[in-house]
């Protein structure tokens, strides 16, 4: 399966609309049915599931041990903030406001593909985010791919 990749930057409209870049949408698979998973992401972004992976996700997050206080904290969290959005006939979705306000996001969006979610940022927080990482590009690299 294709994973979602690439960055494109688009505007947010009033309604807390905003589009899903062409060739992300184009790696949607049917059972998606043109919906995704919103939720609280990491580093302040939103996270953008379609639904036929969301299912792994729950489907896992069912599978974890419910006694322990980090597990039960996790899926609290994560599904607080997760809403069902269907994409409109001009490939946008509506971001929820409360996700909105957590990720900073007002006028404009950076749609970032994760392979198999969307990550979605205000800009500037994201430019913020890459400044301040204290590794270079290859040494994050070599630390993550090397052998």
């Amino acid at each position: 399966m294709a994973g979602f990749k690439g960055q494109a930057e688009y505007a947010v409209d009033e309604k807390g609309r905003v589009a899903i870049p062409a060739k992300m949408r184009a790696v949607l698979k049917p059972e998606a049915k043109g919906t995704f998973v919103v939720t609280r992401g990491f580093e302040r972004c939103i996270f953008a599931y379609p639904l036929d992976r969301w299912a792994h996700m729950e489907a896992q997050m069912m599978s974890l041990n419910l006694y322990h206080r980090e597990v039960r904290d996790f899926v609290r969290l994560i599904l607080r903030w997760a809403e069902e959005v269907v994409l409109d006939k001009q490939g946008r979705i509506v971001l929820p406001k409360p996700l909105m306000e957590y990720a900073d996001i007002t006028d404009r969006a950076l749609i970032i593909g994760a392979l198999d979610h969307i990550e979605i940022w205000n800009p500037v927080v994201f430019d913020q985010y890459v400044n301040a990482q204290p590794a270079d590009y290859e040494t994050l690299a070599e630390q993550v791919m090397g052998v």
